[in-house]
């Protein structure tokens, strides 16, 4: 099959093209920037000062990293110890300072290799979150009560978490060249200042980030020991090799998605196999935990247990979770291969992370966390931004005042059951409508903010700009400009001098 002509990689003028400016294409960005003076003019002087774009949003995303550890503050003066619900009700709870002691670090266990007391035989955790455990362990003093240790815990904890809130910043901002406010998104999330602190899923993140900032810059081998060593933080990064996989399929960059793919095996590998050698049992356990655990909190599956008769069991929503994943993917791999223009890859990657938490059975609070990022490059538009993150605290606060619920006994203080369905399906709600815009704007590129501004995969690294190698159905032809659209048109195949630039 032959496919359409693409945008060309090379530049069509020496001149570097602007960057965009959200607030002169945004009208929420415009909005919003009232409360600083207004717009940026015309002949404002861009990058002449220290305050750069990647400065400022730095220092945003660690203010605002800051002002979630503020609102954890009444946990950290009592309430994560005293009080059955009181964590709930100021809804600032972190599984950080409870697990300090009930996974071993306050006795000096080594994660995976010496069995626990509890009801957890070994740490749940993936290796490289086990040894960022470990790490700030070891930094945290042994003396004083066991309180007062958990708490200088979660404080070292939170210190080097707040590191990775600034990679992420900095990744997401650096990644689309041209559009560097995007990463305002990230550091301006409130759900991200939320939930940063609730668990270790930053890491996992900040690695996630710096891989697809690699893969930008058409650093595939970085791009796979990035990616690698994210999954052996957390499980879901490994779900981007598979638009990866597509994406490279359609332009047929077998050779890029080859180093990809070995440098992730062998990152992965050199992480877990000295633990997976020497302790089987307890690096084994994260997935067995994975695997036997039942329905819990924030997953439509729970909602459907509370109102069937016969709820379902695990190995049956196992199953039924792994075919709605697997028929997601196949979607998601058929819209790539058959759009009319060859997705962005922040697009699917954004589409195949949110179809695993929509699919799964379970959905911790700090989920929200793998998918800021992504939504920061595959949707950078506040308006929907800004609707899925309410859907996302609605969640947050109806979570913990749940919880708050069940833990009150008699006094039934907080949010019932079917409140908290309620909260449930919001949030799925939120996501699915992300996902149907991003749907939206590759079935009708012209609506992608980013391809308007001129640009075809800024965060496609040598996909950007690439001819199409292998292409289904309408992807055959030329794309249509979208329907009943009044704004600019791109003429794929073609940039002008103010156009962006193919990556570097």
């Amino acid at each position: 099959m032959v496919g359409m002509p693409s945008a060309e990689t090379k530049r069509a003028s020496s001149h570097e093209p602007e960057p965009v400016r959200p607030t002169k294409e945004d009208a929420v960005a415009a909005t919003g920037s009232e409360l600083i003076g207004g717009p940026i003019g015309r002949r404002a002087l861009l990058g002449t000062s220290w305050w750069t774009p990647v400065r400022v949003i730095a220092l945003v995303a660690i203010g605002m990293f800051a002002l979630g550890m503020v609102q954890k503050l009444p946990c950290y003066d009592g309430a994560w110890f005293f009080g059955a619900s009181s964590q709930y009700t100021h809804a600032c709870y972190s599984d950080i300072p409870h697990l300090y002691q009930g996974r071993g670090f306050a006795e000096g266990l080594v994660p995976y290799f010496d069995k626990l007391s509890g009801d957890m035989e070994y740490l749940e955790y993936p290796v490289l979150t086990g040894v960022f455990m470990e790490v700030a362990s070891w930094l945290t003093p042994g003396s004083g009560s066991i309180q007062d240790q958990a708490n200088v815990y979660w404080m070292v904890n939170a210190g080097m978490l707040m590191v990775c809130a600034a990679v992420i910043a900095v990744c997401v901002t650096r990644t689309h060249r041209r559009r560097p406010w995007d990463g305002l998104l990230v550091a301006l999330a409130p759900a991200f200042a939320l939930t940063a602190t609730v668990n270790w899923d930053l890491l996992a993140v900040a690695l996630t980030a710096a891989a697809m900032l690699m893969w930008a810059r058409s650093r595939p081998l970085a791009f796979g020991v990035l990616l690698g060593l994210a999954t052996a933080a957390k499980l879901y990064p490994f779900l981007l090799l598979g638009p990866l996989l597509v994406l490279c399929w359609r332009a047929g960059r077998w050779r890029e998605f080859g180093t990809a793919l070995r440098g992730a095996a062998g990152a992965w590998l050199v992480v877990n196999l000295p633990v997976m050698l020497l302790a089987p049992e307890g690096w084994s356990k994260f997935y067995t935990f994975s695997q036997e655990r039942g329905v819990d909190f924030g997953s439509f599956w729970l909602v459907l247990s509370h109102r069937m008769d016969s709820p379902p069991t695990t190995d049956t929503v196992n199953t039924l979770a792994m075919v709605l994943m697997l028929l997601s993917c196949l979607g998601v791999a058929g819209l790539a291969l058959t759009a009319p223009r060859r997705p962005r890859f922040a697009q699917l990657a954004f589409l195949v992370v949110a179809a695993f938490i929509l699919t799964n059975k379970v959905y911790s609070p700090q989920y929200v966390l793998w998918l800021v990022p992504l939504a920061a490059l595959a949707r950078p538009k506040w308006r929907d931004f800004l609707i899925w993150q309410a859907c996302e605290v609605a969640y947050f606060l109806g979570i913990w005042m749940y919880l708050a619920y069940t833990t009150s006994g008699d006094a039934h203080k907080g949010l019932p059951t079917d409140g908290y369905h309620v909260v449930i399906v919001i949030h799925l709600l939120g996501t699915l409508y992300l996902c149907a815009v991003v749907v939206r704007d590759i079935l009708m590129p012209e609506r992608d903010v980013v391809r308007r501004s001129g640009d075809d995969d800024p965060s496609g690294g040598v996909l950007d700009g690439a001819e199409d190698a292998f292409v289904l159905g309408a992807a055959a032809h030329p794309p249509q400009h979208a329907a009943h659209f009044d704004g600019p048109h791109v003429e794929w195949g073609s940039r002008g001098p103010s156009a962006g630039a193919g990556s570097p």
